[in-house]
């Protein structure tokens, strides 16, 4: 790919991501408004979606459902119905992680108190039903039963997926492999940050003629890629505009591909080292939270486990090239089907990521 044509992929990624980002947390608005949602509640509730994100889950539902004939408004309800969704894991996640920040701000539960941002995470998720069931009574039977039956199957997989984290975290991360975290990934992150909402933006625009399939072959590995490449993220970059603590991972004991590789490719001194530091039982190591994680990060850099799980998430990259093919088979090439594609190449491309 010429830096030209590189360029150009990339500024469309972003101007899809901040338009249909944009246009859906409007519509998410208005429907809280509309639903009666006022005062404090309201504040606590629209926090989180009010504060910018990358918009790649209503992008990858709304850009699926124009490149298969359908247009935004046969997409826009269910994209409001993902991005409540995926605010209320955010506000109980960061309360399980005990984050301090979200976005680049205080995490709800600082600011706000346990209490409150429970209630505020609850309202979420009950909110997500309504564009939901509104946009589901003026389908056809069939294809409003499948377009509830997605969502069903992407809220049960993710709360399973955090469930299973939670598991790993709490008895230890020295028998996790890699097939076992792509499980854990395939459920924690995949179902509902790409392959949901391509197959539901994929049904809606065929009105339920598309081969979903494909379509969830892609979704699965643009999904481990966004996890990797996040996980990569919180121990390489320690500016403020990433809006996350730097090394939380490591304090919380989340399961990434480095610590795999780390704890599986080092001699037996470091491993026991680096269990030592991760995790809550690290709070009995005697060092700072920042030391534990410059430690431990060091420990990464030195055994290669940072750059093993790049070279792991552009080789995932590679495979969500190849299921694209088949998924857009057969479709008329357009902004849309060239920002799939393009989406990929904005993961696949340090150059590019670095934009």
């Amino acid at each position: 790919m010429t830096t030209a044509a590189a360029t150009a992929g990339a500024e469309l990624v972003e101007a899809t991501l901040a338009a249909d980002g944009g246009r859906t947390r409007e519509a998410l608005l208005d429907h809280l408004h509309r639903n009666g949602l006022r005062g404090e509640l309201f504040d606590l509730v629209a926090d989180y979606p009010l504060r910018p994100g990358k918009g790649i889950r209503p992008a990858l539902c709304l850009a699926t459902c124009r490149a298969c004939g359908g247009d935004d408004e046969d997409a826009l309800p269910a994209a409001v119905a993902i991005e409540l969704l995926h605010n209320a894991f955010l506000v109980h996640d960061d309360i399980c992680d005990d984050a301090r920040l979200r976005r680049g701000s205080e995490a709800l539960h600082v600011r706000h108190g346990v209490p409150r941002a429970l209630s505020a995470g609850d309202a979420l998720a009950w909110a997500a039903l309504g564009p939901l069931l509104e946009h589901a009574a003026r389908l056809r039977q069939r294809l409003a039963f499948d377009l509830l039956a997605e969502f069903d199957h992407l809220a049960r997989r993710t709360i399973e997926g955090h469930a299973l984290e939670l598991h790993w975290r709490e008895r230890g991360l020295a028998g996790l492999d890699v097939e076992g975290y792509l499980r854990l990934v395939l459920d924690k992150t995949c179902w509902y940050s790409a392959i949901h909402p391509c197959r539901i933006g994929a049904l809606l625009g065929s009105g339920g003629r598309a081969d979903l399939d494909p379509i969830s072959r892609f979704g699965f590995f643009v999904g481990a890629v966004l996890q990797i490449r996040d996980d990569v993220e919180n121990l390489t970059d320690r500016s403020e505009s990433n809006g996350k603590d730097f090394g939380s991972d490591i304090v919380e004991g989340k399961p990434t591909l480095m610590l795999i590789h780390l704890l599986s490719s080092s001699p037996p001194r470091t491993r026991d080292e680096a269990l030592r530091l991760v995790g809550p039982v690290g709070d009995d190591s005697g060092l700072p939270r920042g030391e534990r994680i410059d430690r431990v990060v060091e420990l990464m850099e030195n055994h290669g486990s940072i750059d093993h799980a790049c070279a792991f998430a552009d080789g995932i990259a590679g495979a969500a090239l190849a299921e694209l093919s088949p998924t857009i088979t057969g479709l008329p090439e357009s902004e849309d089907t060239a920002f799939l594609r393009s989406l990929v190449l904005h993961l696949r491309d340090p150059a590019i990521r670095g934009r």
